[in-house]
Order: C-alpha cells, then structure tokens, then sequence
C-alpha cells in the first residue's frame, strides 16, 4: 500500500527556515529517521516545501484558469513537507509516523492518505489502461 505522510504546516514554517541550533538538531533527526525509512525500504520519495508565500495556486472554472500568488491563508490547511511510503497498512505507517521527530519546532500535525490503487476502480480500468498506467509508473521510477 502506498501512502502520503502530509506534514502540515505551521506558523513557523510559513515564515520560512531560520538558521538555528534548534534548526540543526531537527534536520539532524529527522535524516536519522529518513535513513531508517530508507533502511527498512519503504521510503519512496519527500521534501519538505517552501512557504506558500513562494507559491502560486491555479483555480480552474471549466476552460478558465485564474492563478493567485501566496502566500495563503489557513496555514492549517496547508502542507510544509511530504513523504511517499510503501507500507504493508495503513497501521504500519501510523506506527511509523509515531517514531518520526516532530517536523516543527512547536506543535504539528501529519496527516497520512493512502494512494487510489487500480484495483480501487473495479472494471472501470480496463487492461489497456492498467497496462499503459504500469509502464508510465516504470518510466517514472527508472525501472
């Protein structure tokens, strides 16, 4: 089962990195979490983002597009970084998630979604969709 591990941000992450001691010790921990993610092979992909305040949003109304620059608001609703996790369940990613680091120097949140699979659309997916679908996530992944 794949997942997105959603680290969600923050009033500290929205005001962007500060160099700190504080900062150093989080980076530093949280590369010996990712290293066990690595390890124990379900680690995919992450990053962590930029504030939205460098961020642009595309509104799309049938054909029209209107874009709006950040920064946002609601930082609750917005995400600081993400993971993309192989797991067995969804109960081994929240066990995974209670051993990271706290993302943030103050209270955070993480959100964990699992990943519509083929199979979740039934008979919608007929086999040349499944096949091409396949191909495009090999060529995605270098394999």
């Amino acid at each position: 089962m794949r997942v997105m591990v959603l680290v969600k941000a923050t009033e500290d992450s929205e005001a962007g990195l500060k160099p700190s001691a504080e900062l150093t010790e989080m980076f530093e921990a949280m590369g010996r979490f990712n290293e066990e993610l690595v390890n124990a092979g379900i680690l995919l992909a992450g990053d962590g983002l930029k504030p939205s305040s460098e961020g642009k949003r595309v509104a799309f109304d049938g054909p029209g597009r209107t874009v709006t620059d950040g920064p946002f608001a609601e930082t609750r609703e917005l995400v600081a970084g993400f993971w993309i996790w192989e797991v067995k369940d969804m109960a081994e990613a929240v066990e995974w998630v209670k051993r990271c680091p706290n993302p943030m120097p103050g209270p955070s949140e993480i959100e964990i979604r699992p990943f519509y699979e083929l199979a979740d659309f039934g008979d919608v997916v007929t086999p040349e969709l499944a096949e091409r679908e396949n191909q495009l996530r090999a060529r995605v992944s270098g394999q």
